[in-house]
């Protein structure tokens, strides 16, 4: 079945109610939550290690250890994975996903992230940890509002999420370009750009829910056309037709079905389904029919909107 996914765009806040990393804690048990932290990516050291170790004690988690495996040899030591195998929640920080994809992939430690995921574990990350979590990765780009040939890259992740591919920082460091050019040239793929303080909450269904502060953005390359196979060196593409999603805080998309479920001012369609009746003459109550005047005054009949005569009734 699978666990949650909780990609995160950056900069999360770590201070107060630290609203993205306190759901990430719930996810994982609350006050039963046992976290491993990976900050293979950072290049900060067992300072952002404990960062994230204050952080997930302080809201609550009953157990928290931070590990920073640099080779792929460090990656392979059965200590690391065991901790893994007990955790009900991993989290990798940000940084480099490169160095990220490079030292875990194909390791008994990437594997047990793997399988920990696979029995039920939210695994989340931020920034760098955030886009290794898919199976493709993007793992370096120009920033941008145009999309360009050769603007960006991909390679493999942790492989933890298929048909996607995940960007950072979106909106703060404009990487809609960047996004645009890997969805054009793999139209396949999803695009996904989570803004800063941001998270989307994935199911074990592929429904995310966004948490945070800004917006989750999605690229839905299906139906596009684009010259991206011929197009030379870093000229400007053409991407024509794809479909742009900007998803706020308490929006729900479905990725499989890349289809908008709910968000702020829009209902949920499963709650609204069966809704709508037709209505008869016979329904309306004789004292909530409209009188001609009104009608008027609505714009009936190609009317102008005369507010005097609706008061003057």
């Amino acid at each position: 079945m699978g666990g949650v996914l909780v990609p995160i765009g950056g900069a999360e806040d770590k201070a107060g109610p630290a609203a993205v990393l306190a759901r990430f804690v719930a996810l994982a048990g609350g006050g039963r939550a046992s976290i491993v932290v990976i900050s293979t990516a950072s290049s900060l050291g067992d300072e952002i290690t404990g960062v994230y170790l204050r952080v997930f004690d302080g809201l609550g988690a009953a157990r928290v250890v931070g590990m920073r495996p640099e080779t792929r040899a460090e990656a392979e030591d059965p200590r690391l994975a065991a901790a893994v195998g007990e955790s009900t929640g991993v989290f990798m920080t940000g940084g480099n996903q490169v160095k990220l994809a490079t030292a875990l992939g194909g390791t008994r430690l990437g594997a047990a992230i793997r399988a920990a995921h696979e029995r039920g574990a939210v695994v989340g990350g931020t920034s760098a940890g955030a886009s290794a979590l898919a199976r493709h990765m993007i793992s370096f780009g120009a920033e941008g509002a145009t999309p360009k040939q050769r603007m960006s890259q991909l390679s493999a992740g942790l492989g933890l999420l298929d048909g996607v591919v995940i960007d950072q920082h979106f909106q703060q460091r404009n990487r809609i370009g960047r996004l645009l050019s890997l969805v054009a040239a793999s139209p396949e793929l999803l695009g996904i750009g989570l803004d800063e303080n941001t998270a989307a909450v994935i199911g074990p269904d592929g429904v995310a829910e966004v948490v945070g502060r800004g917006v989750l953005t999605v690229v839905d390359g299906r139906h596009l056309v684009t010259n991206s196979a011929t197009a030379k060196r870093t000229e400007p593409l053409l991407v024509s037709g794809a479909v742009l999603h900007t998803l706020p805080a308490g929006s729900r998309f479905d990725l499989p079905a890349r289809t908008l479920l709910a968000g702020p001012g829009v209902p949920d369609a499963a709650e609204s389904a069966g809704r709508v009746r037709l209505t008869t003459l016979a329904d309306v109550p004789a004292n909530l029919r409209p009188r001609p005047r009104r009608i008027r005054a609505e714009g009936a009949h190609g009317d102008q909107y005369h507010p005097h005569e609706e008061a003057s009734e």
